[in-house]
């Protein structure tokens, strides 16, 4: 390929025909739905979306890829060379009818949080986010409750999505080839959330994973630990439960009665 990599935008490509079409079967979208693609690079995924003949945005940071997606574009494919995490979404999309909103993208581990919590308070409301990342990061986004990866961000996410990883993907499948494996990872839109200050929220998740081997007691030593424990007490849980032994819901009572 000659492409000109930029190691700035951790652009590793994906070559291998058939992991693209798994990716882009894992997303049922249809001619009235809306795909949002992040990072399309040289458009090996791009291609594949197109035939979903959705309505199809993509966000590419390296103006370079216009050689190879500009021939891509028409009435409902439209690429906007610019940083997603600068753009304000809801207004590039104002003017597209759509039912149903897919995001989907190769995303370089060090701005994955960043992304899909730019996603989060835009309030876009997807039905669906498929994501390649980094292995590791897939395990810990997906993570479930009393497993060694579970920790904070597994909380985070699973209150906004029923979150699972997909199938793993050889380091070997891209171009240039990376240092890890990655893996694709589905992330579906909870109907009918319990209402909670997110603030709040996030506040008594990250105090209770500070110090992962630590327990409950030792971690939120600047909380009046009776009434933690009175709102475990109704979970059968106690403070002498590390955070890890915590779902979601717990954490939102604590938020929501503390």
């Amino acid at each position: 390929m000659s492409f000109n990599f930029k190691k700035k935008y951790g652009q590793n490509f994906l070559q291998d025909k058939t992991t693209i079409n798994n990716i882009v079967d894992s997303i049922n979208a249809s001619v009235d739905d809306l795909i949002i693609e992040i990072g399309p690079g040289a458009g090996a995924l791009t291609k594949s979306l197109v035939r979903k003949n959705s309505y199809l945005l993509a966000y590419e940071i390296d103006t370079d890829a216009f050689d190879y997606l500009s021939f891509l574009e028409s009435d409902k494919v439209k690429v906007i060379y610019d940083d997603f995490l600068k753009r304000d979404i809801l207004n590039d999309i104002k003017n597209i009818n759509y039912k149903n909103l897919y995001i989907i993208g190769n995303l370089p581990y060090y701005i994955t949080t960043p992304i899909i919590t730019k996603i989060i308070e835009s309030e876009l409301n997807p039905k669906e986010l498929v994501f390649m990342v980094q292995k590791e990061v897939a395990e810990r986004f997906t993570a479930k409750v009393s497993t060694r990866d579970y920790g904070s961000i597994s909380v985070f996410l699973n209150y906004y999505f029923d979150t699972k990883k997909l199938f793993v993907v050889d380091r070997k499948k891209f171009y240039p080839v990376p240092n890890v494996d990655s893996a694709v990872i589905k992330l579906t839109h909870k109907e009918n959330q319990i209402p909670v200050d997110i603030e709040k929220f996030n506040k008594i998740i990250k105090d209770s994973f500070k110090f992962k081997r630590k327990n409950l007691k030792n971690n939120l030593k600047g909380y009046d630990l009776e009434k933690i424990a009175s709102i475990l007490d109704e979970h059968g849980l106690t403070l002498e439960h590390r955070a890890e032994n915590l779902n979601y819901k717990v954490f939102v009572d604590i938020a929501n009665k503390y």
